[in-house]
């Protein structure tokens, strides 16, 4: 059976950089090596199917990434990306390093704490500067959990369940 592919946001056009076709990237990934010249990312908006292109070149700039594509080459073509989200395939990310996930391989994952057994799935993460804090729902109840060892006990990525040690009084 084949698995179907995954596609992660790595990004949104927030921007143009000069009039060669440069895009100012907010870049939701770890490393600019993210966007690895080669590598084939889907541009698009919510409802759209959105279209490929293949990344020439990528530099870290401020808080983001200027990204140049192929095939994109004025400032009327970059302008015509702004506000689109960059996807790429999860078969061409590397894999995490051990005790490092994705935030979309956490997304809607089963948690449940050791005394107080399922908490809720995980709805939302967001970073905080110290760790990710993740917001788990169950109906009206949400709980914020921050990614620490502390408070993560274990992430089964195959069963998509988390298991938390949390204090008593939380």
């Amino acid at each position: 059976m084949m698995k179907k592919a995954t596609s992660f946001t790595i990004g949104k056009v927030t921007g143009v950089h000069g009039l060669n076709g440069n895009l100012k990237v907010w870049s939701f990934a770890d490393s600019v090596d993210t966007f690895a010249p080669g590598t084939s990312v889907l541009l698009k908006a919510e409802e759209e199917q959105g279209k490929t292109f293949t990344i020439l070149q990528a530099l870290p700039h401020k808080k983001g990434v200027i990204l140049s594509l192929e095939g994109v080459d004025s400032r009327n073509l970059a302008e015509d990306l702004i506000g689109k989200e960059i996807l790429i395939d999860r078969d061409q990310l590397p894999e995490p390093e051990e005790d490092v996930w994705y935030w979309q391989d956490l997304l809607g994952m089963d948690v449940f704490d050791h005394q107080k057994g399922f908490v809720g799935k995980i709805t939302d993460i967001f970073p905080t500067g110290a760790n990710d804090v993740l917001v788990v729902t169950d109906k009206d109840h949400e709980t914020l959990v921050p990614m620490h060892k502390q408070f993560v006990q274990s992430v089964d990525i195959e069963k998509k369940s988390l298991k938390t040690t949390l204090p008593e009084d939380y």
